[in-house]
């Protein structure tokens, strides 16, 4: 189970959510900047925002996939 949501402001909130909305997957940046871990974003974003809003930002996360490496010769074209 993730780790309860630290006492935030509303403008710490607003901050976290702009800056999970447009990392790429969204858990590093807000990690480094604001301390706060992937279970406990997940609960700060199902609380603060509508469902629609939630599901659109889960989505996000899930289509992000890790780059893969070119196979290069002479182990592939």
């Amino acid at each position: 189970m993730a780790k309860p949501i630290p006492r935030l402001s509303p403008d710490e909130i607003q901050r976290i959510i702009a800056t999970a909305f447009t990392d790429r997957p969204p858990y590093n940046k807000v990690l480094m900047e604001h301390g706060i871990g992937q279970g406990e974003l997940v609960q700060l974003m199902k609380r603060e925002l509508t469902s629609s809003a939630y599901k659109l930002w889960a989505a996000q996360g899930k289509g992000v996939k890790a780059p893969t490496k070119k196979a290069q010769w002479p182990h592939g074209r």
